[in-house]
């Protein structure tokens, strides 16, 4: 999960993708891995994959909801390397399923670390990362609609409108997305991917990720026109 090297740590913050485990999001194409040749049969081990570009821990281009903005292929190093801050809400999460991060969050988060870096990745931790691979992880109520934590609507504003994630930060959340689970209408993502601005969901080991002074890596393929890419998420880190 953690590697330190040439001076860097790199921290792993993906789930593993694993059909057993892997949560969708509700009307997601389900995830298959299918074994078509064999070390034994044909001299080489090869499956088959079928997955949305958002299945487990990825990241999403600005086109995901917004057409005419950047997809994938308009993206460079510059929109997938990124400097983060961490804001631990999982007290509050822990007592609102439906919790939507304040303004009041961020501010007293920066009374105690310092002003959240302009063109950052701000990146909550609601706890939802224990989750993973149990229902408790979509938390789905009776209807199919899922209770997860996000950021409400006028802290984004707040976000993009001071410059802290700007023209090409985002947002970053372990659960499914950056809008409390309940808001089917989108508005958190709709405000968050435009411009060059992604978004990170479904993190993992965040309990490693510090509060600040961090860099995330997003790895993925990059697909003609994609919404984004499944991913290999790295917090990188100068070696302490």
């Amino acid at each position: 999960m953690m590697v330190r090297m040439d001076g860097l740590t790199l921290i792993n913050l993906s789930h593993v993708n694993d059909p057993a485990t892997t949560t969708l999001y509700p009307g997601d194409p389900p995830f298959e891995l299918e074994t078509v040749a064999t070390v034994e049969e044909h001299g080489y081990h090869l499956r088959y994959v079928r997955q949305g570009e958002h299945t487990g821990t990825h990241w999403g281009a600005p086109g995901h909801f917004n057409p005419g903005e950047p997809l994938a292929d308009d993206l460079d190093v510059n929109d997938l390397f990124r400097p983060a801050v961490k804001i631990d809400v999982r007290a509050q999460c822990a007592a609102d399923a439906d919790y939507a991060v304040t303004v009041a969050d961020l501010t007293a988060w920066e009374r105690r670390h310092g002003r959240i870096p302009a063109e950052s990745m701000v990146i909550i931790w609601t706890g939802w990362d224990a989750r993973w691979g149990t229902p408790a992880f979509a938390n789905l109520d009776a209807g199919g609609v899922p209770h997860q934590p996000g950021f409400a609507l006028e802290t984004a504003r707040w976000l993009v409108d001071t410059g802290r994630i700007g023209y090409t930060g985002g947002t970053g959340t372990d659960t499914f997305g950056p809008d409390p689970g309940r808001d089917r209408s989108y508005a958190v993502s709709r405000l968050v991917y435009r411009r060059h601005r992604i978004s990170l969901e479904v993190l993992a080991n965040l309990a490693a990720l510090p509060a600040t002074g961090a860099h995330v890596l997003c790895g993925g393929t990059i697909n003609r026109a994609g919404s984004g890419s499944a991913a290999t998420i790295y917090g990188v880190l100068p070696a302490g």
